[in-house]
């Protein structure tokens, strides 16, 4: 049984073979990214377990890619990996939203045994924990359909959960009426796309009305969109 789905941000592409091999035999899926910028893209999506993040990156540096990160998903374990000892580095990257950090080089165990510990810290069982994403204070598991705003748990009907799956995994992007349709009801959909209207009603009245902060954003003239 997978054990969960870790995303590496590694420019070095030995590490990251080297990582992704040990990984894939201790039961988990990867996928890896070799640059800031592509790192934070993927981590973004959210569906991860777990991150495991360079501190020293093409384009964005390591750091940024979890300053960033961490304005939208407050939730997914990301460990650092650097070859920066300092303790005024470990600090920095504590205190912006790490879970942990490990110096180059490591032995896999002392990884493995730290992906472990964050993954148990984060509340989730490694032999079970499903695909999460993650939006501000949102949090929808895809495997048991869970959904939860803050420390509440919402219940939708299969197509609100399908419309929101939708939307969390673009975040902040602008989706038509039509690219709702095609991609939640399915190509051979014929009727009115009011309907999307309808759901997206429906499912602010479950995660937006009761709350101060509003993410579902009317777009006018084009669609919606899931922002903060």
């Amino acid at each position: 049984m997978e054990k969960g789905h870790i995303l590496i941000v590694e420019d070095e592409e030995k590490i990251a073979r080297v990582l992704q091999l040990e990984l894939e035999y201790e039961g988990y899926s990867v996928t890896i990214k070799h640059n800031g910028t592509e790192g934070l893209d993927a981590a973004a999506e959210g569906g991860y377990s777990l991150v495991l993040l360079d501190v020293m990156l093409p384009g964005l540096s390591g750091l940024e890619v979890l300053r960033r990160l961490r304005k939208t998903d407050s939730q997914t374990p990301v460990i650092l990996l650097t070859a920066r000892d300092s303790i005024p580095d470990k600090v920095t990257g504590l205190d912006i939203g790490a879970n942990d950090y490990v110096t180059k080089p490591f032995e896999i165990e002392e990884l493995l045994a730290r992906i472990r510990a964050a993954l148990r810290q984060n509340g989730t069982k490694t032999e079970d924990i499903g695909t999460f994403l993650t939006y501000d204070d949102l949090r929808v598991n895809e495997k048991t359909r869970e959904v939860r705003r803050g420390d509440k748990e919402v219940e939708l009907t299969p197509r609100e959960f399908d419309l929101l799956v939708y939307m969390l995994k673009h975040p902040q992007q602008v989706l038509t009426r039509e690219q709702i349709l095609s991609s939640v009801w399915g190509f051979d959909y014929i009727g009115d796309t009011n309907v999307v209207d309808v759901y997206i009603r429906y499912i602010r009245k479950k995660l937006d009305y009761p709350y101060e902060k509003q993410l579902i954003h009317t777009i006018r003239g084009v669609g919606y969109a899931i922002k903060g």
